[in-house]
């Protein structure tokens, strides 16, 4: 079994999902204003929050990399899920982000981001992540922005017309040489 790292924050812990977080990641997917940009923008029931939450979960084991839970370090109250993916069919590894409606707007999204973002460079050595975002999602295209994310195209992406943020390790001096 892969080990998932736990990555802290100022106020935030991200640690592997578990079985404990279930209740919380199951209300949150059910949430139409939750999963209005994910997916099929369609809210998922409880059997269908299992599955979302076990291929989360199996993509540690397949691609050494996945979704952390979000949880606030000073209660450990489950506040939402931020990682990278790159499941099949992918156009390359992608970071994404979701919170509980109550802790939108509080910069959580922005931390965890940049934690993410460390995690690709310093443990991954990803030679770029991205973020395809949907059109009309104006707040991840701004927290894409935040976290240094460049727009470099839009895509038709399983029926949805995104935008793709594209971010670069620090380090790097030639930007587009990936692009």
């Amino acid at each position: 079994m892969f080990d998932i790292p736990t990555l802290e924050t100022a106020r935030l812990r991200l640690t592997a999902l578990t079985e404990k977080h279930f209740d919380d990641y199951a209300a949150m997917l059910a949430d139409p204003e939750s999963t209005r940009w994910i997916g099929d923008g369609q809210p998922l029931d409880r059997t269908n929050a299992w599955r979302s939450l076990a291929m989360l979960l199996g993509h540690w084991q397949l691609r050494g990399c996945g979704m952390w839970a979000l949880e606030l370090k000073s209660t450990g109250e489950f506040i939402g899920r931020a990682g990278l993916m790159y499941p099949e069919g992918w156009p390359d590894l992608e970071m994404g982000w979701m919170l509980k409606p109550g802790h939108r707007h509080h910069g959580y999204a922005t931390e965890a981001g940049n934690a993410v973002l460390d995690f690709a460079w310093n443990h991954l050595h990803a030679p770029r992540v991205i973020s395809l975002v949907r059109v009309g999602n104006e707040a991840s295209d701004r927290l894409a922005e935040r976290l240094g994310g460049e727009h470099i195209e839009d895509m038709d992406f399983y029926g949805s017309h995104s935008h793709v943020f594209a971010y670069y390790p620090p380090h790097r001096e030639h930007r587009r040489a990936y692009a």
